[in-house]
């Protein structure tokens, strides 16, 4: 499933959605040239997600996001990232590779990762680190039906959007929320958001853009 309903933003041509060599290679050039801020994973749950580039709709650039079964434990039904807790030994690259096969079916070797964002530490105890990965233009996805309900491809047309993200303030914290709106009533919130948001200000517009500042709505908290 892919949302198109957003408008493209002024600053990207057209063409700069075209899923092509010249698209990885630019974002590949993107995440080189961005300083990275690491963050110390003691005292907290390591995790690993995979911000997944494919081709969406009419050969245009997209990323993955799965609709988190229901049955799930924790946070049952939301969006998120292809991801989840790194396991003893891995790197984080090792951990959101094996997530990508667990949870999708998509089989990529580690010359498929074009670099790794700001890692983010959330209010349930966890430090993420995303890591940026082009699939290829014929990749092809089959949802885990224990830990994914449905793929959908969101389009980097739509993750531009005009109107999209939304800051919101909260009362019971110092960080505004984060809301990145998709479709016509569906929006992701943090950490997701974060994350997705940093990528599209480093990976596409080549910003050295921070998100820990940004908050979680009270909900994702636990």
């Amino acid at each position: 499933m892919s949302f198109l309903s957003g408008e493209p933003n002024a600053a990207m041509e057209n063409t700069h959605y075209i899923y092509d060599e010249a698209m990885r290679a630019r974002i590949a050039a993107n995440l080189r040239q961005f300083e990275r801020t690491p963050a110390s994973a003691k005292n907290l749950k390591h995790a690993a997600v995979a911000i997944t580039l494919v081709r969406g709709d009419d050969g245009e650039g997209a990323y993955v996001l799965t609709r988190r079964a229901s049955r799930m434990n924790t946070h049952a039904g939301q969006f998120a990232l292809p991801g989840g807790r790194i396991d003893d030994g891995e790197t984080p690259i090792e951990g959101a590779l094996r997530e990508l096969r667990e949870e999708v079916g998509l089989h990529l070797a580690e010359d498929a990762v074009l670099g790794l964002l700001d890692d983010y530490q959330t209010q349930s105890g966890y430090l993420i680190t995303p890591i940026v990965v082009w699939a290829g233009a014929g990749a092809e996805m089959k949802a885990n039906p224990e830990e994914v309900a449905r793929i959908h491809r969101i389009t980097f047309r739509e993750l531009n959007r005009p109107d999209s993200p939304e800051f919101v303030p909260i009362p019971e914290s110092e960080r505004p929320v984060i809301r990145l709106l998709m479709g016509d009533d569906d929006a992701l919130h943090a950490p997701t958001a974060a994350m997705v948001y940093q990528f599209r200000e480093v990976g596409l517009y080549g910003r050295q853009t921070r998100v820990a500042h940004l908050g979680e709505p009270v909900w994702a908290w636990r």
